[in-house]
C-alpha cells in the first residue's frame, strides 16, 4: 500500500511539474473550463439575486390578506368595508387605537428603462398612513415623504436606478394623472424598492376604483399571532379572504422565475461543458502523447497501472481547478452587485435586483469545473495506462 502511494505521488508530481512546458495546450482547457464557470455562475447569480430581493421583502411578523382564490395582488380585490373588518382582527398589532394595517392598491404604469429607453411595467402602490409603521424597514434616503391627499409620490431606490424620470423633482405622467416625485426610499434591498408609493385614496380616484383595494398588509403582535389572525378572518362570514405570511407569499412569487433561470443556467452550462470536456480530453491526450516514452519507462521500472491513471486524472483535475478558480473570480468581479430588473411573471411588473455571486455559487462552479476536468481526463488516463511498453519506448 505504501509503495503504491509513493509511486502515485512521484508520477503525479512529475506530471504537475511539466504543466508549464505544455502551457499552450493546457491553456486551452483552462480557458474553456473558466468560460463555462463564468457563464454558469453568472446566470445562477441572477436567480439568487432575484430570490433574495423577493424573499428579503417579507417578514414572519407580517401577513398579507387577499381575496380567496387570488394568486397575486393583481388578481385580488377587497372592498373598503371588508378592509375595515380586517383591521379589527385579533393578533393585529396596534398603536393606541390605530391598527397597524395598510389597505393597498396595486397598479402598473409604463416608464422607460434607463439603459434601453424601452417601456417597462413599473408597479405603483397606493398605501395608507400606517404603511410606514407596518414596513418599518422603509427609510427615506433622499427628499421627504409624500403628503397624503396630494399627487406626490416617493420611489424606491431600485426604481430610481432602473427607470427614467424618477429622481426627486421629476414628474411622472400616467394616463390623465401627473405625479410629483418628492422622495426616494430604501427598503433593505427588498422588492418594494422597485415600487412607486402614493396615497391609496388618491390612486383610487385616478383609476376609478371607488372604495376598493387589492390587499391588506398587517403587522402582527408577533410571528406566533399569525394563526389567531388568520383563523379569525377565514372563518368570518362577512369576509371571503385568504391569509398568508408575507415571507411565504414572496417566496412563492419568486419560485417560477427563479426555477426558469436555474433551468436555463444548468442547460447552458451542460452544453458549454461538453465543449470544455472535449477541450480537456484533447489537452490530456496531447500530454499523454508527448510523454508516452516517460510513461512507458516508468511502467517498465515497475510503476503500476493505477498510479499512471491517477497521475493523469490529478493533472486533469488540476487544470479544472485552475479554470474553476479563474472562472469564479471572473464571475464575482464581473457580475456581483450588478443592478438590473426583470419581469415578475406573477404580477407582470418589473422587479429591480442585484446579481448575487454567493460563496455557495462559487463552490458549485468549482465543483462543476472539477467534474469537467475529471471527465476530460478519464479517457486519456486509460490510454496512458494501456500504452504498449515496447512500442512506446521506441517512439522518438
Amino acid at each position: 500500500m505504501f509503495s503504491w502511494i509513493s509511486q502515485t505521488a512521484a508520477v503525479t508530481a512529475l506530471n504537475l511539474r511539466t504543466i508549464p512546458q505544455r502551457l499552450g495546450s493546457s491553456g486551452v482547457a483552462i480557458v474553456g473550463i473558466a468560460g463555462v464557470v463564468v457563464v454558469f455562475v453568472s446566470v445562477l447569480s441572477i436567480a439568487t439575486g432575484f430570490t433574495a430581493a423577493m424573499e428579503g421583502t417579507g417578514s414572519p411578523s407580517r401577513a398579507i390578506v387577499m381575496r380567496s382564490g387570488a394568486d397575486s395582488e393583481m388578481t385580488s380585490g377587497i372592498g373598503g368595508a371588508a378592509a375595515t373588518i380586517i383591521k379589527e382582527a385579533p393578533g393585529l398589532r396596534r398603536d393606541g387605537q390605530t391598527a397597524l394595517a395598510s389597505a393597498e392598491l396595486f397598479v402598473i404604469i409604463d416608464l422607460p428603462k434607463r439603459s434601453t429607453g424601452t417601456p417597462a411595467n413599473v408597479p405603483m402602490r397606493g398605501v395608507e398612513p400606517a404603511a410606514f409603521q407596518v414596513r418599518d424597514e422603509v427609510k427615506i434616503v433622499d427628499g421627504r415623504p409624500f403628503q397624503f391627499g396630494t399627487n406626490e409620490v416617493i420611489v424606491g431606490r431600485g426604481a430610481r436606478g432602473q427607470f427614467s424620470g424618477l429622481t426627486v423633482g421629476d414628474t411622472v405622467t400616467s394616463g390623465k394623472a401627473t405625479w410629483q416625485v418628492v422622495g426616494v426610499f430604501d427598503a433593505g434591498g427588498g422588492v418594494s424598492e422597485t415600487e412607486i408609493w402614493v396615497d391609496a385614496r388618491v390612486l383610487q380616484g385616478v383609476y376609478n376604483r371607488g372604495n376598493s383595494y387589492q390587499t391588506v398588509l398587517a403587522r402582527l403582535e408577533s410571528s406566533e399571532s399569525f394563526d389567531t389572525f388568520r383563523d379569525w378572518l377565514v372563518t368570518n362570514p362577512q369576509l371571503n379572504v385568504q391569509v398568508r405570511r408575507e415571507t411565504e407569499y414572496y417566496a412563492q412569487q419568486s419560485r417560477a422565475l427563479s426555477g426558469l433561470i436555474r433551468g436555463v443556467g444548468f442547460g447552458i452550462a451542460a452544453l458549454m461543458g461538453i465543449g470544455a470536456v472535449f477541450g480537456a480530453i484533447l489537452t490530456m491526450y496531447t500530454a499523454v502523447s508527448t510523454r508516452s516514452r516517460e510513461i512507458a519507462t516508468l511502467r517498465a521500472l515497475g510503476f503500476n497501472t493505477a498510479s499512471v491513471i491517477v497521475s493523469v486524472l490529478v493533472e486533469s483535475l488540476a487544470l479544472g481547478a485552475i479554470g474553476g478558480v479563474i472562472g469564479g473570480l471572473g464571475a464575482y468581479f464581473g457580475f456581483n452587485g450588478y443592478q438590473t430588473s426583470t419581469i415578475n411573471f406573477q404580477t407582470f411588473s418589473q422587479v429591480a435586483f442585484a446579481f448575487r455571486v454567493t460563496p455557495e455559487l462559487l463552490v458549485t462552479g468549482l465543483a462543476y469545473a472539477l467534474l469537467m476536468g475529471l471527465v476530460g481526463g478519464l479517457l486519456p488516463a486509460l490510454r496512458a495506462a494501456s500504452l504498449p511498453i515496447p512500442s512506446a519506448l521506441r517512439e522518438l
